[in-house]
């Protein structure tokens, strides 16, 4: 008998994976997400969408909060407040100032916080329950669980389909997505 992965192993798997992806296959993915994405948007009304600004090999968000924009859906980006505290939320439109942060993250400035109702989240790995792996630190999880006991929100994870595992472990704490879109289809999580 075997043990199962540990999340560390499956995440070290899961970012190799998707570090693999060329060049052509991350702009057709962009670009697939700014389509899907804002039209996902529209269609359950959302009023602020969020998205996380791209660093390293993630999926760019740019050309999605442009098309969001476009739409007349307000778009806000997350801002750190420290260490194990849930992310805020700015609003912030194409073409705002931005201030580059830690880890090389770029946050709006001296914009207004806001509470998205759709989120489209960072994922290193995941699985068709809803499961996600992060980059470890949990600030998605509090910040989804934050969230959540304020307002019904839908959380999207946006990750290529080779980021998939059949399970991720799941403690109690951590929050589970509503859906993931990758660069071939869309899950519906549960």
């Amino acid at each position: 008998m075997t043990d199962a992965p540990s999340k560390a192993a499956l995440r070290a798997e899961a970012l190799a994976r998707r570090a693999q992806v060329t060049e052509p296959q991350a702009r057709a993915f962009a670009a697939r997400l700014a389509e899907t994405g804002a039209d996902f948007a529209a269609a359950h009304g959302a009023k602020i969408a969020s998205a996380f600004w791209a660093i390293k090999d993630e999926v760019a968000t740019l050309p999605l909060l442009e098309r969001l924009a476009a739409r007349g859906i307000a778009t806000a980006l997350p801002v750190m407040q420290g260490f194990r505290k849930p992310l805020e939320f700015r609003l912030w439109a194409p073409g705002s100032p931005l201030a580059e942060a830690k880890w090389g993250i770029m946050e709006p400035v001296l914009a207004p916080e806001v509470f998205p109702d759709l989120l489209f989240v960072p994922v290193a790995g995941f699985d068709r329950a809803g499961n996600r792996l992060g980059y470890g630190a949990g600030f998605y999880d509090r910040t989804l669980a934050r969230l959540r006991q304020r307002q019904e929100i839908v959380a999207v994870g946006i990750a290529y389909a080779a980021q998939e595992f059949a399970a991720i472990p799941a403690e109690p704490y951590d929050e589970k997505l509503d859906y993931v879109l990758t660069d071939r289809e869309w899950i519906t999580c549960g």
